[in-house]
């Protein structure tokens, strides 16, 4: 099997925006290659004595991105035939309009051919199971230890373009989760990924979830995690699509009938979502938000209070910011 590997170089600042950015065209699982040091988490789930001699961290990334090329070297995107000059156009373009409003550095591209790469499963061997708290997120190819089996079992196989539970962001927003949700809860989960927050909120007891991601492939992890954590499919309902700027995704996930709307997302998505989201909750409902940097804090808050919600909490994990607000009733 020929791959299509398009590699850009940027600064380490810009990879979660690049990263997002591309998924929307098409580019999914990002191998990302920098020398920002280890944290103390992931140097325990790399399961090893003797770690890795690290670089001093010069500020640089390189992500790459992998396509299948088929055997008349077109090349897959979207579900749509297309080429190595399109997709290369495509990512230039895309890096360009990032240039107008955030720094990516260099910005260069380089495109080259590889073979026979699992890059699809070799990232199991990292994926191993973790805590948060009192609950256990565990892949399907390991087992529950007997001394687990009170806790908490979260099931779940993230697949390469959705994240594992494991980013700081994600355990902020199920810490609130936990705070707010009851069994008569109906939640919106804006950027559902692999439905990690969704599917725990239904664990808290909530009565309904609703699930978006711009990401079809969002819909098949969603289906094959609440198989695997015995989620009823009429508890959680998946819809692919853009809640803010597309009316038909606004009208057909409702108006006015959530409880809680959580949304971990980056800071420059939050903004415009905001104003949107508050014709999505309830009187009195509780807005969660994450995926914030720490220099961000101030922006999101901001934006927030603007759309005439009200901060309840704001609360960190290492550089990572999470919001909660309540909007008012009239």
């Amino acid at each position: 099997m020929k791959w299509k590997k398009f590699k850009i170089k940027t600064v380490t600042d810009a990879e979660d925006i690049i990263i997002s950015t591309l998924y929307d065209i098409g580019l999914e699982g990002a191998q990302i290659e920098d020398k920002i040091p280890l944290t103390a988490l992931e140097k325990e789930q790399m399961f090893v004595d003797i770690l890795p001699e690290s670089q001093e961290d010069d500020g640089i990334a390189y992500l790459s991105f992998f396509v299948e090329e088929k055997e008349d070297g077109s090349l897959e995107v979207l579900g749509e035939s297309t080429d190595e000059a399109a997709v290369l156009e495509n990512v230039e373009r895309e890096l360009e309009e990032l240039r107008r409003f955030c720094e990516i550095g260099e910005g260069s591209v380089t495109v080259e051919e590889t073979e026979d790469l699992d890059w699809i499963n070799n990232w199991k061997q990292y994926f191993h199971q973790f805590y948060i708290d009192d609950i256990l997120v565990i892949p399907s190819w390991e087992d529950v230890r007997t001394e687990d089996e009170e806790r908490i079992v979260l099931h779940i196989d993230p697949g390469t373009a959705f994240g594992t539970g494991m980013h700081e962001t994600t355990q902020l927003c199920i810490r609130q989760l936990r705070k707010y949700v009851t069994s008569e809860t109906k939640l919106l989960d804006v950027g559902t990924g692999s439905g990690i927050l969704a599917i725990l909120s239904l664990m808290f007891g909530a009565e309904h979830v609703v699930g978006t991601d711009l990401d079809p492939c969002a819909e098949e992890a969603v289906a094959q995690n609440c198989q695997a954590n015995g989620i009823r499919p009429e508890r959680f309902e998946m819809m692919i699509g853009n809640i803010i700027t597309d009316k038909s995704v606004q009208d057909k996930v409702g108006y006015g009938c959530y409880d809680i709307v959580v949304a971990n997302i980056l800071a420059d998505v939050l903004v415009p979502l905001t104003p949107v989201i508050l014709s999505q909750l309830k009187a009195g409902g509780i807005y969660i938000t994450s995926g914030i940097i720490d220099d961000k804090e101030e922006t999101v808050v901001e934006a927030v209070k603007v759309a005439g919600l009200k901060v309840l909490e704001v609360t960190y994990q290492g550089e990572w910011v999470s919001v909660t607000a309540q909007k008012q009733f009239a």
